[in-house]
């Protein structure tokens, strides 16, 4: 097998920032990608996406892309849509996969169909609705469907506050996700290349890990390894690896999963381009692995190089 150097990269885009509500957590980890390929010799260029991102693709005559976009507009299928028709071979997954794991509501019918657990839910697209989600029972998680890092979320503790976690969510997105609320401890699992990694527990002092818990607080604490017996803990990074087949993700990404009190594992969500910032999960479970960030962010872009999608 032949040794890959940093010239095989060629001149190498990484896009980050963007327009959308993560554009914060965006720029961290674009900031941090973009230092780890240079520090490995790699001719990588840190673009902050605008409205004008084909414009300045098409001048910067570039050979791939890694893109480290959070949420809509990048993670969505979007950006892959756009790299698709430049002929930009770019990381992580393709254009139907990554717009299906941005959308919460759809992801999880799919993995209904497939007898895959995943938490009772109901989709809002209107107030009128809300009966629908208290019929599921209290509390209940509230979010919007087409947004991550936990932004517009809220436990609901009872009737009086449903009406107003739904209308902070519904302004940022039209559809409105809520689900029946899993009493547990939450894991997540980084795939690498077809391999589920070492599992990280997570725990917060918070209500649940949110916006805060992950990118600011320092009591969040996580576990990895994560304290399951080893057999265990195959069984979760198989369901892992399913759920991410499942909805056609590719490369790399994240697959967040609660286990509750009798010991039932539920599938949340697929993240197809994982935060990187000094918080963040994937490079966690990587060192597990024996990756550190440099490593971690060539094997990413080097996924770039295999067969087409």
């Amino acid at each position: 097998m032949t040794t890959l150097t940093a010239q095989d990269f060629g001149r190498v885009a990484v896009l980050y920032g963007g327009l959308s509500a993560e554009r914060e957590v965006s720029l961290r980890s674009g900031a941090a990608v973009l230092a780890g390929l240079r520090r490995g010799g790699i001719d990588a260029h840190g673009i902050d996406v605008g409205a004008d991102i084909l414009e300045v693709l098409g001048r910067g005559r570039f050979d791939r892309a890694f893109i480290i976009l959070h949420g809509r507009g990048g993670e969505d299928g979007v950006m892959q849509g756009a790299l698709e028709l430049l002929g930009l071979p770019y990381t992580g997954s393709g254009v139907a996969a990554s717009a299906l794991c941005m959308d919460k509501y759809r992801s999880k019918l799919l993995w209904q169909g497939l007898g895959l657990p995943t938490p009772e839910h109901v989709l809002l697209r209107d107030e009128a609705q809300l009966q629908e989600a208290a019929a599921l029972g209290f509390p209940l998680m509230v979010k919007p469907a087409h947004e991550g890092s936990s932004i517009g979320m809220a436990r609901v503790a009872g009737p009086g506050e449903l009406a107003e976690a739904w209308r902070e969510a519904a302004r940022l997105d039209a559809e409105v996700l809520a689900e029946r609320w899993i009493t547990g401890r939450e894991y997540t699992a980084a795939v690498l290349g077809g391999e589920v990694l070492p599992l990280i527990r997570l725990e917060t002092p918070n209500v649940f890990y949110d916006y805060q818990a992950k990118y600011h607080s320092d009591t969040t604490r996580y576990h990895c390894p994560c304290g399951l017996e080893a057999g265990r803990e195959v069984v979760l990074q198989g369901l892992a690896l399913d759920a991410f087949r499942a909805v056609g993700a590719s490369g790399w990404g994240r697959v967040d999963i609660l286990v509750d009190d009798q010991e039932r594992p539920w599938l949340l969500e697929v993240n197809t381009a994982p935060g990187m910032t000094d918080h963040s999960l994937v490079p966690m479970a990587a060192r597990q692995h024996g990756l550190d960030f440099d490593a971690l962010v060539w094997r990413i872009l080097a996924q770039t190089l295999e067969l087409p999608r």
